[in-house]
């Protein structure tokens, strides 16, 4: 069974009014996604997510004009094979690493999709998983820089819902964002895991001032205070207390810098997108990779419900998973365009999908209503 075509599809949807969120990178006024489609000589078909990283003409481009030349003819199995080619040609030369991790990840994706298709197999039952119930927090773009009592009650509702943790933004100001973390742990009591992701907008001053807080209301991690090569920044901020472990990975990319992470010695968990850091083959060496270190893996969801499926049938084969990030945004449309992929039940937990491959039926008519929108991936305002 070989490679015969692949397809990007990008799509985007504007936020309608009042539906913005905002956090430390900004309101969020639109999302792009990106669907990749891998067709094979059998007439089997793989579906994949990649990122747009912002940029998503420029994913788009990349993987027809660059990286379907270099698969095109190759075993649609050969997931490694594909990884490998990719990695000699394209990442460890002429560039274009974090652009290529993304497209590659959509692809890579796909090709394990069409694996668990042609094995009539989940993916979780592919990669030696079973079909276990995953811990879930209430994240994706919701509870944001808003008054603390309106943040509490949205927590609340999330709670209600079945979630036993959520996610706070950080990355407003230290005293706004200490007056929302106390009032929340107030409000939600004892019981329930504060999360919390500061959205890389944070100084070594601002982690000084807000990490005692994030130790009193024991918070479950701090999320991407610096920029994601600041290695020196999340040196020092580890130093600040041992109680609050340092979070990272959505916007690392291959098993290789992963490992500056760990020779850094200071992000205790690590949060990989399957969308971004090169796809389910990469996730799964870097989560071994992990395992030896005993870090535990809270993999990043991102846009569609495509990729929260792939993530699910991840973890449920990973040893050293936490938690699922479940998209609790008020509004995204590509989360349910397929379907429900994850329903929270009320121990908290979530499930992988059970039918073969990645278990997303896709109906691609639905793509005419998400148009793509050029640009930034998604467009800021502060």
């Amino acid at each position: 069974m070989k490679i015969t075509r692949i397809t990007a599809i990008p799509l985007s949807y504007r936020l309608p009014e009042g539906k913005t969120v905002t956090m430390g990178i900004g309101s969020t006024l639109k999302r792009d996604a990106i669907i990749v489609r891998v067709e094979t000589s059998e007439g089997i078909t793989g579906y994949g997510e990649a990122h747009p990283g912002r940029s998503p003409g420029a994913i788009v481009s990349l993987i027809h004009n660059t990286l379907q030349p270099l698969l095109v003819g190759m075993k649609a199995t050969d997931c490694v094979g594909a990884w490998q080619r990719v990695h000699r040609m394209q990442l460890s030369s002429h560039g274009l690493g974090a652009g290529t991790c993304l497209a590659l990840s959509g692809i890579d994706m796909a090709l394990w999709d069409i694996r668990g298709k042609a094995a009539k197999m989940p993916l979780y039952e592919l990669l030696g998983g079973s079909r276990r119930r995953i811990p879930a927090y209430a994240g994706g773009i919701s509870m944001g820089f808003q008054p603390a009592q309106a943040l509490a009650q949205e927590a609340q509702g999330y709670v209600a819902q079945g979630y036993k943790a959520v996610k706070l933004r950080l990355g407003d100001t230290a005293k706004n964002d200490i007056e929302r973390l106390r009032k929340v742990r107030a409000v939600l009591g004892d019981d329930i895991d504060i999360l919390a992701d500061a959205n890389t907008a944070y100084t070594i001053a601002d982690v000084r001032r807000v990490m005692p807080v994030l130790a009193e209301i024991r918070a479950g991690w701090l999320e991407e205070p610096f920029a994601c090569n600041d290695f020196a920044s999340y040196r020092e901020a580890a130093k600040i207390s041992a109680l609050v472990p340092l979070a990272a990975g959505e916007n690392h990319f291959t098993r290789f810098e992963f490992g500056q992470l760990l020779e850094a010695r200071a992000v205790q968990i690590w949060q990989p997108d399957l969308s971004k850091s090169g796809g389910i083959t990469e996730a799964v060496r870097i989560a071994a990779m992990a395992s030896a270190f005993r870090i535990p893996v809270h993999a990043h969801s991102s846009a569609t419900g495509l990729n929260h499926a792939a993530t699910l049938h991840f973890l449920a084969a990973t040893e050293n998973a936490g938690y699922f990030e479940a998209c609790v945004s008020s509004f995204n449309p590509f989360r349910d365009m397929f379907g429900t992929t994850f329903k929270i039940g009320e121990d908290g937990c979530v499930e992988p999908p059970d039918a073969p491959g990645i278990g997303v039926e896709i109906d691609e008519s639905i793509f005419e209503r998400y148009p793509m929108i050029d640009g930034p991936g998604y467009m800021v305002k502060f």
